[in-house]
């Protein structure tokens, strides 16, 4: 059996579900069989992956868009996707619907926060990592959501990812060009937070 052809052929490239696997033919069985002889590796529960795949650095958020497509790559892991902050964070954050099931997942360890079906659809890019497609919130779309979750007090903003990484966003963001003024303004009004993101837009761009 040609592994690295099967993983490939359903446009895994080295990352697979055991649905996708038995859809090609493989029974758990065989995987089991595959797993003993190293043949795969097990990356946790449901997600198997070739032992000499190439790994991209973005490999956390492969596995996330495994486990939850329905998920979007939101805040502080679509900041850091799009080289806008050197923060580092040991959880991928993800925005769901706000009836979607929350899963219970160990690794890899996962942050979820709440988004209005509307705010979910709006500014999702789809990037390929690892022969996977996961949606990622564009630039722009991604500094308004860090104001809307940079407070620290209400259900809300449990999760808050404050104010200065906000700032650090917007920040890069304009520096880089990654988004336009015009593009981040028309997002906050929608988002209800143009008030909050006004001063700081203005003065970062008072210069040109």
């Amino acid at each position: 059996m040609n592994l690295s052809k099967l993983f490939t052929k359903s446009d895994q490239r080295g990352i697979a579900r055991p649905s996708e696997l038995a859809t090609a033919g493989v029974t758990a069985a065989t995987i089991a069989r595959m797993k003993q002889k190293g043949l795969v590796v097990q990356l946790g529960r449901g997600l198997y992956q070739l032992p000499d795949a190439s790994t991209d650095t973005h490999h956390s958020l492969a596995e996330a868009a495994k486990r939850v497509p329905k998920g979007g790559v939101a805040l502080i892991s679509a900041l850091a996707f799009h080289d806008l902050t050197d923060t580092i964070t040991s959880m991928v954050w993800l925005a769901i619907g706000p009836k979607d099931r929350q899963p219970r997942l160990t690794h890899p360890p996962m942050q979820f926060v709440r988004f209005s079906p509307e705010r979910l659809q709006e500014g999702v890019e789809t990037h390929i990592i690892e022969g996977c497609p996961m949606k990622i919130f564009s630039p722009a779309k991604t500094v308004v959501d860090l104001f809307r979750y940079r407070r620290s007090a209400g259900t809300r903003y449990r999760h808050s990812t404050g104010l200065n990484l906000a700032l650090e966003g917007l920040r890069e963001v304009l520096r880089t060009h990654k988004a336009k003024p015009a593009e981040i303004a028309a997002f906050a009004r929608k988002a209800g937070v143009w008030k909050a993101m006004q001063p700081y837009i203005d003065a970062m761009t008072a210069n040109g």
